[in-house]
This record gives structure tokens, C-alpha cells and sequence, in this order.
């Protein structure tokens, strides 16, 4: 019903910036929770952040707390993953997530996935 759509992944060199869009296609955006998951090859996938439906609240994993961060503009039907200060370990298929529900999309269990785009970060 949802379709997510990632963009903005490439080759960045550690301790370079980047930032991920992901644009929705529907136009009720605003009444979905969206985030951030990723996953490295052999691992298993790894939440790094969300943000809430109205764009108040935002939460992150550990690891990237402080490096990145997520901002929505629900004109445009977009979402935005700004990472800083990247590290190799960072590398991953970054996917766009969305949940009526914060507590299901936090889990990983959101309704929608994008196909994910690459980021590699290089030494």
C-alpha cells in the first residue's frame, strides 16, 4: 500500500558525511512513524533510528547516537538519515521503515520496507 523508496547511499570515507532520503508514497505520510534499520552481510539487521510521526520525538541505536540523525518533512513525504563521522562498521544496506505503531517499528516489525541503498565507508 506503501511504497519506500531509498536513495542516497554510495562510497564515503570514514569519517566523511552522508545523508539518506527516503520518499513515501502516499500522501497520509504524516501518520506514520518512520526509521532506519541496516544490515551487513553475515549479520543480523540492526535497528539504527526513528523518528515519530509528527517529528517530536527520535530515537537511536547506541552506536550511531550522536553521529546521526533523522528528520522528516511530511510536505514532501520524505524522511532523511544524516550520518556523520562514519566509521567502516557502518557499512550496511540502509532500509527505510514505516509503523502506524512506534513500539512495532522499533522492533522491526514495521508495515512498510524500502529496498534498501548501500553504504560503504572506506579507510
Amino acid at each position: 500500500q506503501v511504497q519506500l523508496v531509498e536513495s542516497g547511499g554510495g562510497l564515503v570515507q570514514a569519517g566523511g558525511s552522508l545523508m539518506l532520503s527516503c520518499t513515501a508514497s502516499t500522501r497520509t505520510f504524516s501518520k506514520y512513524n518512520m526509521g532506519w534499520f541496516r544490515q551487513s552481510p553475515g549479520k543480523e539487521r540492526e535497528y539504527v533510528g526513528a523518528i515519530s510521526w509528527n517529528g517530536v520525538n527520535d530515537n537511536y541505536e547506541g552506536s550511531v547516537k550522536g553521529r546521526f540523525f533523522i528528520s522528516r518533512d511530511n510536505v514532501k513525504d520524505m524522511v532523511y538519515l544524516q550520518m556523520n563521522r562514519l566509521k567502516p562498521e557502518d557499512t550496511a544496506i540502509y532500509y527505510c521503515v514505516g509503523d502506524s505503531n512506534w513500539g512495532d517499528l522499533l522492533a522491526g516489525h514495521s508495515e512498510y520496507w524500502g529496498q534498501g541503498t548501500q553504504v560503504t565507508v572506506y579507510t
